[in-house]
């Protein structure tokens, strides 16, 4: 099986995990990018505070998000640009935490993925004093992309794991998991039940 996965990235408009205000996911086809895509996203009320801090880090203010898509309108383009791919992201925890709350805050069903944490995967295979997302991409080859826009730490995360498959001589996003011992996580009830039944209680809930 190829190494195929979508690598996802998410900007926040404040601490909130439900406050996302940008999306960029890259799609890997046997080890290559094939296609890319981006958008603003409308943080739902109660959670659309942009906080000083996250502008000057991003440059998202509320006028980008004027008019963009709420997370409920959103949601159905992302699942279906994933393909039901695993998702990888830097941090992973973070850009699926995001996936999770702000589909709970919304009332939408959390979608099922699985994942695997490109910082996990640097951290077993690159010798680093920084395992930050340039410092990572840096080390894969990948340099001078616009880090915290989200589709820039999309490219770079997908660029990390597809260097890292080659360096460990896999072919496939489990197989690299299973060679760098990053566990694959999940979210969403089936993916959740699935995983329980096949490895145990170990799932993201």
């Amino acid at each position: 099986m190829p190494l195929n996965f979508t690598a996802i990235d998410f900007e926040t408009a404040n601490s909130s995990s439900a406050s996302a205000c940008s999306v960029g996911m890259v799609k890997v086809r046997e080890g290559k990018v094939v296609d890319k895509v981006s958008w603003f996203i409308q943080p739902p009320d109660g959670h659309n505070t942009f906080l000083d801090w996250n502008v000057r880090i991003h440059g998202i203010s509320p006028l980008h998000v004027e008019g963009a898509a709420t997370w409920p309108e959103q949601l159905p383009d992302l699942v279906a640009f994933a393909e039901g791919d695993h998702l990888v992201a830097h941090n992973a925890g973070f850009d699926l935490g995001v996936i999770k709350t702000a589909s709970t805050v919304t009332g939408q069903p959390v979608p099922d993925f699985q994942y695997v944490c490109s910082l996990q995967v640097a951290r077993r295979t690159y010798h680093l004093e920084s395992y930050r997302l340039p410092i990572a991409a840096m080390a894969a080859g990948f340099e001078d992309f616009a880090h915290h826009d989200a589709l820039a730490d999309a490219e770079a995360c997908a660029a990390i794991m597809i260097h890292a498959a080659k360096r460990h001589e896999t072919q496939t996003l489990e197989q690299l998991a299973h060679v760098t011992r990053v566990k694959i996580g999940v979210i969403g009830p089936v993916a959740t039940s699935e995983h329980a039944s096949l490895h145990g209680p170990m799932a993201l809930r």
